[in-house]
């Protein structure tokens, strides 16, 4: 069974910048009967993928992510998934023995950074890079399937 275990951060400054190359992602989620459970659909470049993630408990939950034909991806993306879309550049950056990944989001989470870290467990100790700010992992606001429903611009619009 894959399992997922990550925590999130906003990111603050430009620090982070210089030490990734990024690569351009648009996903989309197929809504679930039980809004507990989440099908993604992704294309990073020219490969699609279909990821169904469980219930997040702390900072894991099952995850299972498989390749399908970019075809299938971009089909499921305008036809089968909630709009709009996420689009994102993720930078992949490392840090001492973790890969933090760096989502910059574009459309109506423009302005949105966060960095994501894979652990192997809950409790690893984990070096904060300087340019990570709050964490944000069990705030559910911060995840993409509900940036679909409720975006970043949204806020920023309710706080002027």
């Amino acid at each position: 069974m894959g399992i997922e275990i990550e925590r999130k951060f906003l990111v603050k400054g430009d620090g982070w910048r210089s030490l990734g190359s990024g690569t351009i992602y648009r996903q989309g989620y197929i809504t679930t009967e039980n809004k507990i459970n989440t099908v993604r659909v992704r294309l990073i470049g020219e490969q699609g993928y279909l990821t169904i993630k469980g219930k997040t408990t702390g900072a894991t939950r099952a995850e299972f992510e498989y390749p399908i034909p970019k075809e299938d991806a971009l089909f499921m993306l305008e036809n089968l998934c909630d709009h709009p879309l996420i689009e994102k550049t993720r930078y992949k950056i490392k840090q001492g023995e973790l890969i933090w990944e760096v989502d910059e989001f574009m459309g109506d989470n423009q302005g949105l950074i966060i960095a994501e870290v894979e652990l192997e467990q809950e409790n690893q100790a984990v070096e904060l890079p300087n340019w990570i700010g709050q964490e944000v992992t069990g705030n559910l606001q911060y995840h993409n399937s509900n940036l679909v429903k409720y975006p970043f611009k949204k806020w920023k619009d309710e706080h002027r």
